[in-house]
């Protein structure tokens, strides 16, 4: 199948994000790749977000959405409006390269089986260091991006296979979304992207970063990058996603850092002055634990396809000095 006849489908999520709105969409309008479509999900923005886009962008399709929806339901919401045989979605508080789409449409459709491809992501004010070039996983659910805080010497210059893509900057195909379903409304926001990549991996679906898929991040542009917010849903979610996804061999035998890790957690973010975030964020994981449950994947691969990309401890990268 020629490449060119591949129509995308981009989805740009948005809430009070207006000050990044013209880099964002752009970057989107000045690519080389001609088939494709803008999708705007503004989530209840207050800031005349959708206002600017009607205004200066008139080609891109808005969406405005009457309450913050969060990052999962936001893009299902474009998704389900979307044309494209693959869906990109991208932060609002990015801006790509002219060929990012055009790399991602090249690697997804050069393997029937590849239903994920990972950008490399770049951080916007200090681009000599990498954001992200795909989602690590670890064995007590703590979960983070490849290469992050890294300077950029070129050792993520290959493609290469990924357990699955941050979805701030990601392409999806559209098949593989209908078969394993969209993101979990219930994450609202954080591991969603993780999530659907286990979704996606158990039922064999392969992962490939693309590194000339280039695209430049804030990061926390609109959540911050260390608050109450991404403290509550991403601990919250890291349970969740661990009862709702990992094998069953793969969770009983994870459970010490499992738990090991949840509880560690606790005096480190009272420590740090989010104690009442954090303990919220771990009750309401438990009360949430029989609904996650009842959704729990299913492994259509032999389990060594998962644990080959689970480490069994966590590194999570840590920015560098004076950062």
């Amino acid at each position: 199948m020629n490449k060119k006849n591949l129509f995308v489908s981009v989805i740009v999520v948005n809430y009070n994000g207006r000050a990044y709105l013209d880099e964002c969409m752009s970057s989107l309008l000045a690519q080389t790749y001609p088939a494709i479509e803008i999708i705007f999900v503004d989530n209840g923005s207050s800031d005349g977000s959708c206002e600017y886009i009607e205004k200066n962008f008139s080609s891109v399709k808005i969406i405005a959405n009457n309450e913050n929806f969060g990052f999962a339901k936001g893009n299902n919401v474009g998704i389900k409006a979307a044309k494209g045989e693959l869906i990109a979605t991208l932060n609002n508080d990015t801006k790509v390269t002219s060929g990012w789409v055009e790399e991602l449409v090249g690697a997804i459709n050069s393997d029937a089986n590849t239903g994920m491809c990972a950008s490399k992501m770049l951080f916007m004010k200090n681009v000599e260091f990498i954001d992200s070039t795909g989602i690590c996983i670890s064995r007590s659910g703590a979960c983070w991006d490849r290469g992050m805080f890294e300077r950029d010497n070129g050792q993520y210059e290959s493609i290469d296979e990924v357990f699955g893509p941050c979805a701030g900057a990601a392409m999806y195909r559209k098949s593989m979304l209908e078969e394993i379903g969209l993101f979990d409304e219930d994450f609202y926001a954080y591991m969603e992207d993780v999530d659907l990549a286990f979704r996606g991996r158990l039922r064999g679906w392969k992962c490939f970063y693309v590194p000339k898929a280039v695209v430049y991040h804030v990061h926390g542009g609109t959540a911050g990058y260390v608050s109450d917010y991404t403290i509550y849903y991403g601990n919250r979610n890291i349970i969740w996603n661990c009862v709702k996804n990992y094998p069953t061999r793969l969770l009983i035998t994870s459970l010490p850092w499992i738990v090991g890790r949840n509880l560690a957690v606790i005096p480190y973010y009272i420590l740090k002055g989010h104690g009442g975030t954090i303990i919220r964020s771990k009750i309401d994981a438990i009360k949430g634990i029989s609904k996650i449950l009842a959704k729990r994947s299913g492994c259509l691969v032999a389990e060594d396809e998962i644990n080959k990309y689970v480490k069994t401890w966590s590194d999570i990268p840590m920015p560098p000095n004076n950062w």
